[in-house]
């Protein structure tokens, strides 16, 4: 009887081991089966592309033309300009503490990032127009200054809440390589919103006169910012009511088990993290010779437009470096394309400094402009290769951050993660955006108009080669250290692969463990949103 009992016993522990090796094979091709599944939908991908572009379309513009606007009509002098946006980055890296939190924290049927693409609109939308804009009742210095600084700060108040649509890139889907992708077709979808706003120069240069000046230039600035709001403002909305959120969020008692003071130093310990927002540091020098492009163009070339007719050309190598990021980031790793790419940005500009901005003489005949357009055309071409590899780059190494995070200590808290990186590029925002302002004032430039409120071209020489440096050293300088300061990002090869492989497996055992709670979160297999979320 005995034997018989323990021969029952032995089959009931074979059929049990049999059952469990079945389990885990069965596992095992789940997890095979999510790596190479594609969660995004066609329509999804269309609206997340679409609401990149109208982002880009509104930061190219307020990037390009808020500095020269608010110098040259709103009569701003260059260090009241700089100081505003220092202090402005100051109040914005406090502001982003309460934003960052409050983002981690949110919890609603729509996920937790999609309802501020939506609920700021108003905000930065009614700021932007402020900011290209001059009432009459402006009468004093003390008036326009105040009226910057409200604009100004209203406008990254809601940005710092809309921004969220940069980190929605990394929970659209789980799928890296996906993912990956999908960073290369926004990038090259953005390459489609620097158009609308390089329009712009063009409208200055000439509808004036072909109105008699009964639309100004400054009429021309607020008409571009109206358009520019509607764009990003309805993109967003599209966006908000398409887009999904699929990476596993975080549960209330996961949160809350970890408190304020212990995410800001799990943060903080991020290495990875460092280590790119002191590589963002250093290339955020890049704007403070970019904010200086519209002085260029306007007074040592001659013409707004130049810097149109130029694009037409200096962007056209970027449709092809965006489809092979994702290529030669496979093939080298992300860190050491940014590498690359810095140290060749870095000496093409030093090249185009040492060739000067008028190699064929003065801007004063067709021949000479049409050759020094050239000249500095194939040159601008040449520095401006890697700049689409660098914006892919940049994003991937973002994701690999918040994959770090996650990793490390259990938590995905992308938003505080980005509050803490805010804290470093307010830093840099604060530096550089002070001394655009500054070295503006430094070369010895004051702005002046004619009666019809139009800008008179600069003619001091040391004024004009001063526009000259910042146009092209600054950015070589920027492109230089962001190369010398990405070797030290330690996220890559068989610690990168080994890192995906622990996180999937991760990631599995919580949706398994949520849904054995009985909760709404799907299966990270499913094309679902995650507990928290809407489903269809």
């Amino acid at each position: 009887m005995a034997e018989t009992q323990a021969a029952v016993q032995t089959e009931e522990t074979a059929a049990q081991a049999d059952d469990q090796l079945e389990a885990e094979v069965e596992q095992e091709i789940q997890k095979a089966s999510a790596q190479n599944r594609r969660y995004l939908r066609p329509r999804e991908m269309f609206a997340f592309l679409l609401t990149s572009f109208g982002q880009k379309n509104l930061n190219q513009f307020i990037n390009a033309y808020r500095q020269f606007f608010m110098i040259s009509f709103l009569g701003l002098s260059g260090s009241t300009y700089g100081s505003i946006i220092m202090f402005e980055s100051i109040y914005d890296a406090l502001d982003d503490t309460l934003s960052g939190l409050l983002v981690d924290r949110t919890r609603t049927r729509w996920g937790k990032l999609r309802p501020y693409l939506i609920i700021t609109a108003p905000v930065w939308g009614l700021a932007i127009l402020m900011m290209f804009s001059t009432p009459s009742f402006l009468t004093t210095t003390t008036a326009k200054v105040i009226w910057a600084v409200v604009a100004i700060f209203a406008h990254n108040l809601g940005m710092s809440y809309f921004n969220t649509f940069n980190i929605l890139l990394y929970n659209v889907t789980p799928n890296i390589n996906e993912r990956n992708n999908l960073i290369a077709a926004q990038k090259f979808m953005e390459l489609f919103g620097v158009w609308i706003p390089s329009l712009l120069p063009v409208f200055i240069d000439f509808l004036p006169g072909w109105t008699d000046n009964r639309v100004g230039q400054e009429d021309v600035y607020f008409g571009f910012a109206f358009i520019m709001v509607l764009i990003s403002a309805g993109t967003a909305v599209y966006g908000f009511f398409v887009l999904r959120e699929r990476v596993p969020l975080a549960s209330r008692e996961q949160i809350k088990s970890v408190g304020i003071w212990e995410s800001f130093k799990i943060a903080f310990k991020n290495r990875p993290m460092l280590v790119l927002q002191l590589n963002y540091f250093f290339n955020g020098f890049k704007s403070v010779g970019s904010s200086s492009e519209a002085f260029f163009w306007q007074h040592n070339a001659g013409k707004l437009s130049y810097a149109t007719i130029a694009g037409l050309f200096t962007g056209i190598p970027n449709y092809i470096i965006v489809p092979l990021a994702p290529k030669i980031i496979r093939k080298i790793g992300a860190r050491n394309a940014g590498v690359l790419a810095g140290l060749f940005g870095g000496v093409a500009y030093t090249l185009l400094f040492f060739i000067g901005y008028k190699p064929f003489g003065e801007w004063d005949n067709a021949r000479s402009i049409i050759l020094n357009m050239i000249t500095i055309t194939l040159m601008l071409t040449i520095c401006g290769l890697p700049n689409q590899l660098i914006n892919v780059v940049g994003a991937v190494l973002q994701g690999d951050v918040y994959d770090y995070g996650e990793w490390k200590y259990g938590v995905r808290n992308e938003a505080l993660i980005a509050t803490v990186s805010g804290y470093f590029q307010k830093l840099a925002n604060a530096v550089t955006g002070l001394l655009s302002g500054v070295v503006i004032t430094w070369v010895g430039y004051e702005a002046h108009t004619d009666v019809f409120g139009n800008v008179v071209r600069e003619t001091d020489s040391s004024v004009l080669y001063g526009f000259w440096i910042l146009f092209c050293l600054l950015p070589a300088f920027a492109r230089f250290m962001y190369g010398v300061t990405l070797i030290f990002f330690n996220v890559r090869g068989d610690f990168k692969r080994q890192m995906l492989k622990d996180l999937e497996e991760r990631r599995a055992e919580k949706v398994a463990a949520m849904q054995q709670e009985g909760a709404a979160a799907p299966a990270a297999g499913k094309d679902a949103a995650p507990s928290g979320s809407d489903t269809e």
